[in-house]
């Protein structure tokens, strides 16, 4: 098994879904879990249409590889959104539980990775703002003078190492939204349209949002810079 492996529903979760959602079998899927950890290659076998299909079809441990296959990636957008480590755990499991609920529903208008980044998206926004967290304000003068040559230090020279450091605590400082779409676009490589799909923005917006939140990331960047001196 790959070592850089890590999976979030162990048989502990899968349980606690169980009793969530009362009739359905997933005490199926833990046995599939443990045939997927002893065989890494399993999950490049079949696509995810396939899963599904079989899952619809009543083959209910199935939907382990689906978990297994995305269970990473989900983590990290509501991790990047929640910030509590086990608030994002809890979240995850939750939306995994939504998408079996709701796996009848998906027809395939969207890729089966943007429909379930779309329900993970919109679960942990929604418990950002049951929270009501506070961000720091930035003015909206120094906002607009922030140009583009500006932007093109956010990513240049220096160590790379306290570069990443800098601009992960940056990303503490913006709004849950603002978090999700950098990563969305910058970590997880989704595009512009995936996003709009994702978080229900236009792709327009998405882009204008995308460069306002450069700005304020390059405003943060600076402010850090300042207070090290």
């Amino acid at each position: 098994m790959n070592n850089s492996f890590i999976c979030f529903f162990d048989a502990k979760s899968i349980i606690r879904l169980h009793f969530l959602c009362k009739n359905i079998l997933f005490p199926e899927i833990v046995t599939k879990f443990y045939l997927l950890r002893q065989n890494d290659t399993y999950m490049e076998l079949h696509t995810d249409i396939y899963y599904i299909q079989r899952v619809k079809a009543g083959e209910t441990a199935c939907f382990a590889c689906l978990i297994d296959r995305y269970s990473q990636q989900v983590y990290a957008l509501v991790r990047k959104i929640v910030v509590s480590h086990e608030d994002a755990q809890e979240l995850t499991q939750d939306v995994f539980m939504k998408v079996f609920k709701n796996l009848s529903s998906f027809k395939g208008d969207s890729s089966f990775s943007t429909w379930i980044y779309r329900i993970a998206y919109n679960a942990a926004i929604s418990e950002t703002r049951k929270k009501k967290y506070e961000y720091l304000a930035i003015e909206e003068a120094q906002i607009n003078n922030v140009t583009e040559d500006d932007l093109s230090e956010i990513t240049g020279g220096g160590n790379k190492s306290e570069q990443v450091g800098r601009l992960e605590k940056a990303l503490t400082m913006l709004p849950s939204e603002e978090r999700a779409l950098i990563l969305l676009f910058y970590m997880q490589e989704k595009s512009i349209d995936e996003i709009a799909d994702i978080s229900g923005l236009s792709p327009s917006n998405v882009k204008t949002k995308l460069f306002r939140i450069r700005k304020k990331l390059f405003i943060l960047l600076n402010q850090m810079e300042l207070e090290e001196i």
